[in-house]
């Protein structure tokens, strides 16, 4: 867990959960962040921020690896 960011950092029980539900879970779960839904495959920023955490999801639209903070 990050230091420097403030809560949960990490969420790998959501790993082939609904990227929806669990977009919703680590927003309730640490208020601090917003979680986006990215398809997998698609190109991201590589800057870290404490205030988002990506929700990769595959073309079934489950998470496929552990969402964190970055």
């Amino acid at each position: 867990m990050s230091t420097r960011c403030k809560g949960k950092s990490s969420w790998p029980e959501l790993v082939l959960s609904s990227g929806e539900s669990a977009a919703a879970t680590i927003e309730s779960e640490n208020p601090n962040v917003d979680a986006v839904l990215v398809p997998e495959g698609s190109f991201v920023t590589t800057d870290f921020r404490c205030d988002r955490v990506r929700v990769w999801v595959n073309t079934a639209g489950k998470v496929y690896q552990t969402p964190r903070i970055g």
